[in-house]
């Protein structure tokens, strides 16, 4: 019978030995300062909304009394709207990354929409009093701008089987964690050091990773609750510190020691992290154990 030769030096085992090599080296190296970085959902389109209102206020500046009030009106819409849209697209974009979230409370890009809509339509009326020609405006703008952007998401993800009581109380602690990440971002900035941003944001997504981990199963919301709650606390605290230093001196001691510290706290939730999910494949263990068990009692075997 043929058999395929293998070897220290056969080239199939050498594109092994290569993978696993590769393998251990992409696991063991590090993450770049930028890995995980996220943009702005609220991107130049979004943006752009708020160019238009410029340009009606200033033409009902010589319109009179109704002409300018029309105009401010209309001008404050589109603003809101615009307004509306950007924080509807990171709600969306928050959303999409999480594999267990809920439905915006208030659907802001339908909102905006609608407002757009609307300051079309009066914006029209200013220049072409009537109904027929404001309402045609006013409609195009609306399915334009939902084309655009779409829809909010109108129902919950990944909520089914969840106890809902335990699942408010993740996203309450979610929404503490992530304010203090907010607070260090804005802390962060007063430093002007790029690099040292950077460093914060790839901490930031590993703690976000920390907050998916348990958002996917609240039953681990006990044992990271200090995790979300004081470490997050204090790492706020001390890029406040830090920042306000550095602004001033430019100390790179201080630099060094915070560092250190990102360091620490990027290990302690990586750790934390990880101990989790083997929990969970643990318990997943047990549960295929105990249904085996119960077939094999009840004279059905597995293959």
């Amino acid at each position: 019978m043929a058999q395929r030769y293998g070897g220290k030096f056969s080239p199939e085992e050498n594109s092994q030995d290569q993978s696993n090599t590769d393998t251990r080296n992409a696991a063991a190296s590090p993450r770049g300062n930028y890995d995980g970085a996220r943009a702005d959902p609220a991107g130049l389109a979004a943006n752009l909304l708020f160019v238009p209102a410029i340009p009606l206020i200033l033409m009902s500046l010589n319109d009179g009394a109704i002409g300018l009030t029309l105009g401010l009106a209309a001008a404050g819409m589109l603003t809101l709207a615009a307004w509306l849209l950007r924080e509807g697209l990171r709600a969306e974009a928050a959303y999409k990354a999480r594999k267990v979230a809920r439905r915006p409370a208030f659907p802001r890009k339908m909102a905006a929409s609608l407002l757009t809509g609307l300051g079309v339509a009066i914006a029209a009326y200013k220049n072409d009093p009537g109904l027929i020609a404001p309402v045609l405006y006013g409609g195009a703008a609306l399915a334009l701008h939902g084309l655009a952007f779409g829809l909010d998401p109108l129902k919950d993800k990944g909520m089914e089987g969840i106890d809902t009581f335990q699942q408010n109380r993740v996203a309450r602690a979610v929404d503490e964690g992530e304010a203090y990440l907010t607070a260090m971002t804005d802390a962060i900035k007063r430093a002007g050091d790029r690099q040292t941003q950077a460093r914060v944001e790839r901490f930031q997504t590993t703690a976000r990773t920390l907050f998916r981990t348990v958002e996917e199963d609240p039953r681990d919301l006990t044992a990271a609750r200090k995790y979300l709650t004081v470490y997050l606390m204090g790492a706020r605290d001390a890029t406040i510190k830090f920042a306000d230093i550095y602004a001033r001196n430019r100390d790179p001691q201080a630099k060094a020691d915070y560092t250190a510290l990102l360091d620490d706290l990027e290990q302690n939730f990586a750790a934390r992290t990880t101990k989790m999910l083997l929990d969970d494949r643990s318990d997943l263990t047990v549960e295929i154990d105990v249904l085996r068990e119960r077939l094999q009692r009840e004279g059905v075997r597995s293959p």
